[in-house]
């Protein structure tokens, strides 16, 4: 039994062998989780901190606006070395490099002398976030026996909201002092915490697979499974899979429907960016204050948005698999149109009252319901789902990548636009966009709810529509 950080032995991972199963499944899914955790502190600790940062380096409106997204070409730049990086030194040790980055990252910017330097700090944080969300998902759906894996991909997910959701908690404490370096630094007691967790995991079966260490995935199996047998069984179907390689960049250039996979996953994570989720989720405060808001009620609406996103996550994992994708992406992009329409009918017409006030918050709460309840996890689901399987490695990179980069240019540009366009027409911009993402899943999205993977990729691959290539 190996002896080394990655195996299964005497490394403080086997601690966890003592637990019974399935609980000792569970807790390892659970301890993996944490890196989703600190994916939604990284995304939501810069909101209430950045008026402070503004005023303590005297940062103009585009100087805001790279501190705000230079954290994505880090993330960007994470996740498209994650793949190599979890391959070769495995989803444990990349884990442990993650949040060593992480604790770096939230030090530096807590002690940063200067915008350049914060600047590397967010950088640094978004290396670790690109990181341990590429890791994070893929550890844990290759640990989770199958019938749970849903559930704990799921579980992962509703991690990033708690952790954006704990970072505004945090956040509308301290903003009464104003020590946006606290706001900033307090992230790495977190990060310690999911370092230390990191190290009592076990590394990954499938990754034992991938070198041709087949004992040590064996032995690591049968910890997860409890049972010889299943773990004998479970170890050759994963062999089977690892037998179809993966051509990636020689599929997309040699196959016309691999193309159109790729570029409908690409698709999918414009839009969901496009709605302007991260507008929200970056600048809340800002928007609050448009309306009236004093620093501290701004950070405490801006929790609600986080104690929301949480809530509103549940509807997605409780209802994705019964009322099916196309449907739920459509009657919410709907909310988000109202919502967004709304806000900028208020800002348009003025917000004099404290009635109109809590009116705003509930609009804008009313699109956080919408993108969490559809947009923010289904598109995901979506993005795995529609690509063949010999180039699913490919098309999950190019779907995160883009992610990240469609990321950046919207908390890159929202401070311009209000300037340029005005506070109404930025909002009914972003309510314009989300009614035409309607147009966008009706005739380019399938409906894959309750389709095999191996029909999808039959469809795709003998180039019927998109919209057809599910059920």
């Amino acid at each position: 039994m190996s002896t080394t950080v990655g195996g299964v032995g005497s490394d403080p991972a086997s601690v966890l062998s003592s637990a019974p199963v399935p609980g000792r499944t569970f807790l390892i899914c659970g301890l993996a989780s944490l890196a989703g955790l600190m994916f939604g502190l990284d995304i939501g600790v810069i909101a209430g901190a950045l008026d402070f940062i503004k005023r303590a380096f005297q940062a103009d409106q585009r100087t805001q606006e790279w501190i705000v997204s230079i954290m994505m070409i880090g993330a960007a730049a994470g996740a498209a070395g994650a793949g190599t990086l979890s391959y070769k030194l495995g989803r444990k040790r990349s884990l442990l490099i993650g949040a060593v980055l992480f604790i770096a990252g939230a030090v530096l910017c807590a002690f940063a002398g200067s915008v350049a330097m914060l600047m590397v700090g967010r950088v640094i944080l978004g290396l670790a976030i690109g990181i341990v969300a590429f890791t994070g998902p893929l550890y844990i759906s290759e640990v989770a026996p199958p019938a749970w894996r849903g559930a704990m991909v799921s579980l992962y997910q509703l991690m990033v909201t708690i952790g954006i959701f704990a970072a505004f908690v945090s956040d509308s404490l301290l903003t009464a002092s104003g020590n946006w370096r606290l706001m900033l630094g307090i992230i790495a007691i977190p990060g310690f915490a999911f370092l230390i967790a990191v190290l009592f995991l076990p590394e990954s079966p499938r990754w034992f697979l991938l070198h041709g260490r087949t004992e040590e995935a064996r032995l690591g199996m049968t910890a997860l499974l409890g049972s010889r047998s299943q773990a004998d069984r479970e170890v050759k179907e994963i062999g089977d899979q690892l037998s179809v390689r993966q051509l990636g960049t020689t599929m997309f250039l040699r196959n016309a429907n691999f193309r159109r996979s790729v570029a409908l996953g690409v698709g999918l994570q414009m839009v969901q960016q496009l709605t302007g989720i991260n507008v929200i989720m970056y600048y809340a405060p800002k928007i609050f204050g448009l309306a009236g808001f004093g620093a501290g009620a701004s950070n405490w609406a801006t929790a609600v948005v986080g104690l929301t996103n949480v809530l509103a996550t549940l509807i997605a994992i409780g209802f994705a698999d019964k009322w099916g994708r196309k449907p739920m992406l459509n009657v919410c992009f709907v909310i988000m149109a109202i919502g967004m329409a709304a806000v900028g009918l208020m800002l348009a017409s003025g917000v004099h009252s404290d009635t109109g006030r809590y009116l705003l918050v509930a609009m804008v709460l009313l699109f956080i319901v919408g993108f969490a309840a559809a947009p923010g996890p289904l598109i995901w689901t979506l993005c795995s789902e529609i690509q063949p399987l010999q180039g699913r490695d490919f098309g999950m990179s190019v779907s995160t990548f883009t992610n990240w980069a469609a990321n950046w240019l919207v908390g890159n540009t929202f401070l311009t636009l209000l300037s340029s366009l005005g506070q109404a027409n930025t909002f009914w911009l972003f309510a314009a966009l989300n009614a035409s993402f309607i147009v966008f899943v009706i005739f380019l999205v399938p409906e894959t709810k309750g389709v095999t993977l191996e029909s999808i990729e039959h469809k795709l691959m003998q180039g019927e529509k998109l919209r057809s290539i599910g059920r």
